[in-house]
């Protein structure tokens, strides 16, 4: 086995890492999955590490093709498509700060990280999710698209077109709110669950609105929820605190607002380790979806970089 010890391999090592936040980042995107973003880049620095490095003229288009290729491999693998069934699947979620998040300059960047359009996109084929992160997250023309995928220019545009169109087709007017608008909502949202206020509950949520929870990791599928007045009683019940759910928590975890994959949530964080997030698609000042996320492997991560995160005041200290 080939060692990393001459100065030429230490400084082609730290070439890779200087470019590992990035390749994360279009790793996750693609694949929706901390876990397997990690996965994808550290098999790219083994083909890194084998390759002929000094044949290689642009070292980022050569790593961004092995691992957009990396993740296509995964995205259609059998397993993966076991795994990813539309209806049994919630993206991992991210903390606000967390370098895989990557580009948030433009809407389309921001976007293109939310738990909303990662949930989309496991609609699009491969190849169409591929052209549109590339395209709209990381700003790459149709050529290089195409010398990526190896694909044809022409092949590329209708990928993104069709991806577009089914991303936009979706998408809800007035889903960008401002952060104190939003927290201003989500306050609301936890005092109504806490205090039983079915009404107020229904009130704040849309006609149309779902929440969906992947039962703590403890059900093959998502369990959904359909209109107002039904997702209200449901999220009564479930954000009511009581002495068994302590004890099956193993403490009194506290409440805490917080920023994951760009939109409004809130994390029950018990001991240092987030134990559950609930996140907000917000539309019009009201709330259109909430996702209950609480299966240990989908919380690992955030919980990683929460406690290298300063944590302000909970909004509840004891749940």
């Amino acid at each position: 086995m080939r060692r990393v010890d001459t100065a030429a391999d230490r400084f082609d090592t730290d070439r890779f890492e200087a470019d590992r936040n990035r390749l994360a980042s279009l790793a996750y995107r693609l694949l929706g999955s901390a876990t397997d973003a990690e996965d994808a880049v550290q098999d790219a620095f083994l083909h890194w590490q084998a390759a002929d490095r000094q044949r290689i003229r642009v070292p980022e288009a050569w790593l961004t093709k092995v691992v957009t290729n990396l993740c296509l491999d995964r995205l259609r693998s059998a397993h993966a498509r076991r795994e990813r069934t539309v209806g049994a699947w919630l993206p991992e979620p991210l903390l606000d700060g967390d370098p895989m998040l990557g580009p948030a300059d433009t809407f389309e960047q921001r976007e293109s990280v939310s738990l909303a359009v990662l949930m989309l996109m496991e609609r699009l084929s491969p190849l169409e999710r591929a052209v549109y992160v590339l395209r709209e997250a990381f700003s790459y023309s149709h050529g290089e698209i195409a010398e990526i995928l190896d694909l044809t220019e022409s092949a590329s545009q209708q990928h993104l077109h069709r991806a577009r169109r089914r991303v936009t087709a979706t998408r809800r007017p007035g889903s960008e709110v401002d952060p104190a608008s939003a927290r201003r909502i989500v306050e609301e949202f936890l005092q109504a669950a806490t205090s039983g206020r079915t009404e107020r509950l229904v009130a704040l949520l849309t006609d149309d609105a779902t929440a969906l929870s992947d039962g703590a990791g403890l059900t093959r599928t998502l369990l959904r929820y359909d209109t107002a007045r039904r997702i209200a009683v449901v999220v009564r019940a479930g954000f009511k605190p009581t002495p068994a759910k302590r004890r099956l928590a193993g403490g009194t975890p506290a409440v805490h607002y917080a920023t994951v994959n760009g939109g409004p949530a809130l994390l029950f964080v018990l001991d240092d380790r987030v134990m559950g997030a609930v996140t907000f698609d917000l539309t019009a000042g009201r709330i259109a979806t909430v996702r209950g996320i609480a299966a240990p492997g989908r919380l690992a991560r955030i919980t990683r970089t929460w406690r290298r995160h300063a944590p302000g005041t909970p909004l509840m200290p004891e749940w």
